[in-house]
């Protein structure tokens, strides 16, 4: 059984290709990453734009968001990364979303009927709440020297 961290994109981007866990640059995303880098067996980003991604995968700018996308393309969105979700990962998994509503509330509900057990560690908190919380479990995850 592993624990998949699920990280979401960010809006602020570096200007010019990049791997996609260097490309998004925000304080919200670059704290996920490190947590989910530190927590989890493996981590994934989820793009607006490109579905799930590999943390080196190489991508290009882009400015598209769920949050503009009707609700028919959203489910589209979902139905493509949950396909390659599932072949990622074994339904005995934890999955972890370090990702607003708009990235899971299709994905979630799936993967539970699934027997996957799926954590949202963020749910309900704004964002200076998310950084606090995130800052505090990135503290407890460090290893001590």
């Amino acid at each position: 059984m592993a624990t998949i961290y699920l990280v979401a994109c960010a809006s602020k981007k570096r200007p010019e290709p990049a791997p996609a866990q260097i490309l998004y640059d925000s304080s919200l995303f670059n704290k996920s990453a490190e947590l989910a880098r530190l927590r989890g067996d493996r981590w994934y980003i989820l793009s607006a734009k490109h579905g799930l991604l590999s943390p080196s995968q190489v991508m290009e700018p882009y400015d598209e968001t769920l949050n503009e996308m009707a609700k028919s393309e959203r489910l589209r969105w979902a139905e493509g990364v949950l396909t390659h979700l599932l072949t990622v990962t074994k339904y005995q998994d934890t999955v972890v979303f370090l990702a607003g509503k708009r990235y899971r509330e299709f994905i979630a509900p799936e993967l539970r009927t699934r027997g996957y057990s799926v954590k949202v560690p963020l749910e309900g908190m704004r964002i200076g709440e998310q950084l606090s919380w995130l800052n505090k479990a990135i503290a407890r995850a460090q290893p001590e020297v």
